[in-house]
């Protein structure tokens, strides 16, 4: 019978050290929580500042396809054959001289 009773004691403090644990380790979570959820403010921040900055980029690579509207159709237009031929016949007209 003692033996039982001895069981029923160890098994009380078998929890009872657990329990301990348990609460030695409450700062440490209570800490990691806090730094948790500041770290998620700082990741929404840092994401909306992306999202700005991607929102940025478009605009700036929409104006930048106007402003360079005019040397592409330039760039066209030196490429066709009938230019290439113009510029050849000059080539040859200034290298006779």
């Amino acid at each position: 019978m003692v033996v039982g009773w001895l069981g029923i004691a160890m098994l009380a403090g078998g929890v009872l050290i657990v329990l301990a644990g348990l609460l030695a380790l409450l700062p440490s979570v209570l800490s990691l929580r806090r730094r948790a959820a500041a770290f998620s403010g700082y990741l929404a921040e840092e994401q909306q500042a992306l999202l700005e900055l991607a929102q940025e980029r478009q605009r700036l690579s929409a104006e930048l396809a106007v402003m360079l509207l005019p040397a592409r159709t330039l760039a066209r237009w030196l490429r066709h054959p009938l230019a290439i031929a113009l510029i050849e016949s000059y080539r040859r007209r200034r290298s006779r001289r």
